[in-house]
């Protein structure tokens, strides 16, 4: 397995890869598609671009490595260490102009979310995180991550993509937590994640997550001192009802208002 500076340095070449190859797109005219017959699920030359230009790369240097991408499919998925793609994490919030998209890139070593990187170009924010530790690189500047104490749901800063997404025992299950937190925010996609690890907010819950969507943020939470896990408290490596929480005291009150629509 390459050593955490080793993927630190890789990674920044996927994230510069992938920035150069998305800004020119963003805030200006662009043709988008729809992924969804029943819904919408938009995907534009920025996403299918940025992800191809970070799995050539992958394959000159990683040849054996798997990888799982949003965009272009997977390859060697039974491969011990395997690459976790979201070109573009956000993209509504891209089409829109909202800088609250980044790019995903996640690694996991014998199917365990291991290390993991956020990048927002436009912003020139960058988030690492190998599982013991976490950090932010922006201006030139490494600032270690830590979440902060957050034993209560009341006290409780909690972000979501969208509580139209929730239904049935899910939406009753979320509510719940909702109308006893002190404020919530919508529309943060991994933004969110990425502030649980930085101490600016206590929770995330979500649901009908993808693997791309949540792995390569799973070692930035852990890293900072947070815990991620499914709504019953399993693994969050292969998506779904996802609930991440800067303090474990939190994380284990959540759930238990979440069990009753666990699946």
């Amino acid at each position: 397995m390459p050593s955490t500076p080793d993927l630190v340095a890789f990674t920044d070449r996927l994230a510069d890869a992938a920035g150069r190859t998305i800004l020119p797109h963003f805030r200006a005219a662009l043709s988008i598609d729809n992924k969804l017959d029943g819904g919408f699920d938009p995907v534009t030359i920025a996403d299918r671009a940025a992800e191809a230009a970070i799995r050539e790369i992958i394959e000159a240097d990683y040849p054996e490595h798997g990888i799982l991408g949003e965009e272009h499919g997977n390859v060697r998925l039974d491969a011990e260490h395997v690459w976790v793609l979201d070109p573009i994490d956000g993209t509504r919030a891209f089409i829109c102009g909202l800088p609250t998209w980044g790019t995903l890139i996640g690694f996991m070593s014998g199917g365990v979310p291991t290390f993991g990187a956020m990048d927002q170009p436009f912003v020139g924010e960058r988030f690492h995180g190998d599982r013991m530790s976490a950090w932010r690189q922006h201006g030139g500047t490494r600032t270690r991550l830590k979440t902060r104490a957050c034993e209560r749901i009341e006290d409780a800063i909690m972000c979501t993509t969208h509580p139209g997404l929730f239904q049935g025992a899910e939406k009753t299950a979320y509510d719940a937590i909702e109308n006893r937190v002190r404020t919530a925010r919508y529309g943060t996609d991994c933004y969110g994640y990425c502030m649980v690890a930085s101490g600016q907010v206590d929770l995330v819950i979500e649901t009908g997550l993808q693997p791309y969507d949540i792995v390569a943020l799973v070692p930035i939470v852990e890293g900072a001192g947070g815990v991620v896990t499914t709504w019953s408290g399993g693994s969050p490596a292969e998506g779904g009802q996802i609930v991440a929480s800067g303090d474990p005291r939190l994380h284990e009150a959540a759930l238990a208002q979440l069990a009753s629509a666990a699946r």
